[in-house]
């Protein structure tokens, strides 16, 4: 556990000698990606921004990664946090989409260039000249983007979507990374229609977002998981008609051609051949996850007519979409919350895949 009284002391003796820096966060000072209390300046309000005061942060794999240099190309100190949400305290002369005091939600990314081809299809995830990331990334005004491990955050109104009131602020974090991770691919490949059969590779963060998904789209949802432990929360818990651990060749064998769709949610390194077997002719393999490479035999795909389609967050339409539509069936991720003491912990535990499914930073609470 870690010493609590000695991070709340760093904090006073920063904080006095950055008396003009007014955003608190916790940020990684190098690659052991601990995180401790940090004061840093945000930029100015623009005509077009909104200043958000962040009430919750969830924590996601990529917040990690990138507090330890996984990618090679962490700026510190770091800032993670890139499911934020919270409440709007002031906003630019030209902002029309909010107002003071509206509940309101930041994803994975905080600028693009708003002219190519993909941002003028709202899809702005895939800028041609490349997004700007809400965290570690170069901003408009040549500072490093700093993610929602803080008290505040300043963001384009483009890049912001509406929560609604009745929607707990809490439960819309991870929407904004996991949910709409799983969600914009089971949409793009019209597996929003009642009647088809999905399959779930792995019981995660992401994963659990895509068994609700698809139950309330009215799919027949298959959940794969190499843990037996899983079973009961798969069918009890998330309402899974199946639970198949996929190192069972006999229960997989009994799978074939039975899927229209599989989101693969799964990091790790695992074979591909067996899942593409269970996939109908012209059926899809939606990867989401980031393994270290992906291996299949070209009859996996040739025979059959079946397709493995990447996707990562997505556009701002279809995010405010993906929360309304939660909003409206009444979606919840299952969440965890926890004080911002706590997040170096939570992120050991994430590695160890011991969360269900994911941990929720109360910023309001215990960021002060």
């Amino acid at each position: 556990m870690m010493n609590i009284d000695r991070f709340v002391l760093n904090q006073s003796t920063m904080s006095s000698s950055s008396a003009s820096a007014d955003c608190l966060g916790w940020a990684a000072r190098d690659e052991s990606g601990v995180l401790s209390p940090y004061n840093f300046s945000r930029r100015t309000l623009g005509v077009d921004d909104v200043s958000i005061r962040i009430t919750h942060c969830g924590i996601c794999y990529s917040d990690l990664v990138w507090s330890r240099n996984g990618h090679g190309d962490s700026k510190y100190p770091l800032v993670p946090g890139h499911e934020i949400v919270g409440i709007v305290k002031e906003v630019g002369s030209n902002v029309h989409r909010f107002k003071v005091g509206d509940h309101i939600g930041v994803g994975t990314y905080v600028n693009s260039c708003r002219d190519c081809e993909y941002c003028n299809d709202d899809e702005e995830v895939y800028c041609a000249k490349g997004m700007t990331l809400t965290f570690n990334s170069v901003d408009a005004d040549g500072t490093i983007t700093k993610g929602g491990y803080s008290s505040y955050i300043v963001v384009h109104e483009r890049y912001c979507f509406s929560i609604p009131d009745d929607y707990p602020l809490a439960s819309a974090a991870p929407l904004l990374c996991a949910g709409i991770t799983v969600y914009a691919p089971m949409v793009r490949h019209k597996m929003n229609q009642p009647g088809k059969s999905l399959g779930v590779i792995g019981l995660g963060g992401l994963g659990h977002m895509a068994v609700k998904f698809g139950k309330a789209f009215g799919l027949n949802v298959t959940v794969f998981s190499t843990s037996l432990s899983k079973k009961e929360e798969a069918l009890s818990l998330l309402g899974a008609d199946r639970f198949v651990i996929s190192s069972d060749q006999k229960q997989m064998k009994a799978l074939a051609k039975s899927l229209d769709f599989i989101v693969d949610t799964a990091s790790g390194d695992h074979p591909f051949d067996p899942y593409m077997s269970l996939l109908k002719i012209g059926g899809v393999l939606a990867l989401v996850g980031f393994p270290s490479e992906v291996k299949f035999s070209p009859a996996s795909l040739n025979i059959g007519m079946r397709t493995v389609s990447g996707s990562i967050t997505a556009g701002t339409k279809v995010t405010q979409e993906m929360i309304d539509f939660c909003a409206a069936r009444k979606i919840y991720p299952m969440i965890e919350v926890i004080p911002i003491e706590y997040a170096n912990e939570a992120i050991e535990r994430l590695l160890k895949r011991d969360v269900k499914y994911r941990f929720v930073i109360d910023i309001e609470k215990s960021l002060k």
